[in-house]
């Protein structure tokens, strides 16, 4: 898929003062890869072509010769609706790192006797986003394996969220339902229930009044770990448009650079901060709310997508991840029934962003391999038309950029 350059050179010596000039410097120069000029007058063509009322946008970035191709009003903020996963995801994945692992503990201290700990339990949370009641019987089932049938001293629920996800303040009501997020995400006493019910289902007796809500006894032993990778979060995120993975995404982004404060607003805050001095978009009109695009006061710009597609593709570990979990057009995700023609089936990896509220809001962001074998970065983004109308653009800026 991507061609490189490699450059060999061996130095060697030689008795013949004639021919040899110390201290010599060679400067070897690299010719300018070139962006396809057909393709250039392509996309000209399509931002003159007619087209429904509303404000429209594009911007396409040549990745192989690292120069732009063609912008028409690609610094116009607008909503972005889900294409803002793409910042939440690469800023979360830069920070994080993209071998983040989510744990989920179990610990014990004291001795067993007769079925019985004379000592405690302990259960320790960080912001899996996808953690279940299924996962509690895991958890419930390792302390069973242990030989243990009663709990003698405390259950101690060490959670970094204790209290439920509320809502962001502009957000739609039915937006996103309550009862679809995951369960540390739900507050303490959702979580102490399912941990009390898993326990009595495998046989292990625990009283309402020996659980603590606090942290972990220093000497407790870790019996039972869960790791979930943070691929299985952007997976969903980018593939399927989660907006569960994202907001849990912002959450543990938020925590991680401030344990101590709100860690919506933390999240949201390194997301400006990542946007105006990591990607150095200053652009006051870019505004963020949350990491999920729920939020129509979200604004971007084409330009500003673009630049997080080509930060991503400069970190490969990033770049592995956006190419293989963007959904592919015709084949899979949020993708699998747009541009299912010849021309663009399996050709187009790209976010897409779609809401129907207060008007037509589309937006599309991602890579596609160019006629000319170079890898384009591309974001067009449509707003105050139909959704439809915006998905004929996206086609046909889509097919300009393959042919």
């Amino acid at each position: 898929m991507f061609m490189s350059l490699g450059l060999l050179l061996y130095n060697g010596c030689s008795c013949d003062s004639q021919t040899t000039k110390k201290n010599e410097k060679t400067t070897i120069k690299q010719t300018p890869v070139s962006v396809d000029t057909a393709l250039r007058s392509r996309l000209v063509d399509f931002a003159r072509q007619p087209r429904v009322n509303g404000q429209f946008g594009f911007h396409v970035y040549d990745l192989t010769a690292d120069r732009p191709v063609f912008g028409f009003n690609e610094r116009q903020a607008m909503s972005s609706a889900s294409c803002m996963k793409l910042l939440s995801g690469v800023a979360g994945l830069h920070l994080l790192g993209t071998n983040h692992m989510y744990q989920t503990l179990v610990y014990i201290r004291g001795r067993l006797e007769e079925g019985t700990l004379k000592g405690d339990v302990a259960f320790r949370a960080g912001l899996d986003p996808q953690l279940q009641a299924p996962d509690m019987r895991r958890f419930a089932k390792a302390i069973k394996n242990k030989g243990i049938s009663k709990i003698g001293g405390k259950l101690y629920v060490d959670l970094t969220l204790t209290e439920p996800v509320e809502s962001e303040a502009h957000w739609y009501p039915w937006d996103l339902s309550f009862s679809r997020y995951g369960l540390l995400y739900k507050g303490h006493e959702r979580v102490v229930r399912e941990l009390k019910a898993a326990l009595r289902g495998q046989g292990v007796s625990v009283a309402d009044s020996q659980v603590v809500i606090g942290a972990v006894p220093k000497d407790a032993r870790c019996i039972y770990r869960l790791l979930r990778p943070i691929d299985h979060v952007t997976r969903r995120m980018w593939k399927n448009s989660s907006n569960i993975q994202a907001t849990g995404m912002l959450y543990t982004i938020g925590h991680k650079v401030n344990s101590n404060a709100d860690p919506v607003l933390a999240g949201v805050d390194y997301l400006r901060t990542f946007l105006s001095d990591t990607l150095g978009l200053k652009d006051s009109t870019l505004v963020i709310h949350d990491g999920c695009g729920l939020c129509t006061h979200n604004h971007l710009s084409p330009l500003a997508l673009t630049t997080i597609l080509r930060f991503g593709y400069r970190h490969k570990p990033i770049f592995d991840r956006l190419y293989d979990e963007l959904p592919i057009a015709g084949v899979d995700g949020t993708l699998r029934r747009e541009m299912t023609g010849a021309k663009t089936r399996g050709k187009i990896r790209a976010k897409t962003g779609t809401l129907s509220h207060p008007y037509g809001i589309s937006s599309l962001a991602g890579y596609c391999m160019g006629s000319n074998g170079h890898l384009l970065a591309f974001a067009i983004m449509d707003t105050e038309m139909s959704v439809l109308d915006a998905r004929v653009l996206q086609r046909k800026l889509c097919e300009a950029m393959v042919k």
